[in-house]
């Protein structure tokens, strides 16, 4: 069995969200509940998140964009993503989640993670907020593992919602390689097959969109595939992973049509990917889900994946 890091905190149920919207701390509430119930959960690390400083979040983010956060008081960010009393604290330890869990990694106490964090954070470009997220999360926890001695960081995103910020963030570096599944067309309208990258990153973005409707067949050509093929070709160092669980079936947000076994069967493509499976670092960090039955399940499975493959 894998030593499997679990980084939560109750901080991450601080932020709070108009009544009604979608991504409300019920999320985790839902997902600790019932990882709580598991056989394994007292096999898994329990690891405290840190919390991230104003220079960690700069390693992507306009310093110009954390002051408006930081000065901001409560209210909207921008339409769909909102700051209240305690937004902040919880976004920066949702950025040092991740941070933490590449730590754990690089000094061997566990070789993947689980990061279930909120506020979430692909949509998050270097200067704004944008759908529900105010920090780029993946992003930060990609610089910081090149800081930490990962050169060439994977990074895949299963949101529904493409990750227009993490793209933009590394569509002209070489270092780090950005693959996404997600429905087209759809929020926010970026990801496009025909979008590679740019410059010197030119060939290290790779998008995949799925129409509404797509299920097992769709998913499972593109994790089990060609996704392990540009894992390989790529070689990196750590793969860090942008876990959307809207492309469940019974997700309200989206169309997609992905059941319990096609979230196996993504989460075992992931995990099988690397030429080195048992020994390059794997981290999840919780980006989208929000039917709690299906969420819930989904991180469930993904967890006991991890454990077993």
């Amino acid at each position: 069995m894998h030593k499997v890091g679990f980084v939560y905190s109750p901080v991450f149920l601080k932020h709070e969200t108009p009544l009604g919207h979608p991504e409300s701390k019920e999320r985790l509430i839902a997902i600790t509940d019932k990882l709580k119930s598991a056989t394994f959960w007292k096999d898994l690390v329990h690891i405290a998140p840190r919390k991230a400083e104003y220079r960690d979040v700069e390693l992507v983010h306009k310093e110009s964009y954390v002051e408006k956060v930081r000065n901001f008081g409560t209210g909207h960010l921008d339409p769909d993503t909102y700051l209240s009393k305690d937004s902040l604290e919880a976004a920066l330890y949702a950025a040092g989640a991740v941070i933490e869990a590449v730590e754990q990694c690089k000094s061997g106490k566990i070789r993947r993670a689980f990061c279930a964090v909120r506020p979430p954070g692909h949509h998050a470009e270097a200067h704004h907020a944008m759908g529900f997220c105010i920090f780029n999360n993946v992003a930060i926890g990609a610089r910081h593992a090149q800081k930490a001695g990962y050169r060439k960081v994977f990074i895949i995103d299963f949101d529904v919602h493409h990750g227009n910020g993490t793209q933009h963030l590394f569509y002209e570096d070489d270092t780090v390689f950005y693959f996404s599944t997600h429905q087209s067309p759809h929020y926010p309208g970026t990801g496009s097959s025909d979008e590679h990258g740019k410059g010197k990153g030119k060939g290290y973005t790779y998008n995949i969109p799925m129409q509404a409707g797509s299920g097992y067949k769709e998913f499972f050509s593109a994790y089990c595939d060609v996704l392990p093929e540009l894992v390989r070709r790529f070689a990196p160092d750590i793969l860090l992973v942008s876990a959307g669980y809207d492309i469940h079936a019974h997700d309200p947000l989206a169309g997609l049509k992905v059941s319990d076994e096609g979230i196996r069967t993504i989460v075992s493509g992931i995990l099988s990917s690397p030429s080195d499976p048992e020994h390059t670092p794997i981290i999840f960090t919780l980006e989208g889900g929000y039917d709690l039955s299906a969420l819930e399940n989904s991180v469930f499975i993904t967890i006991e994946e991890m454990l077993k493959k």
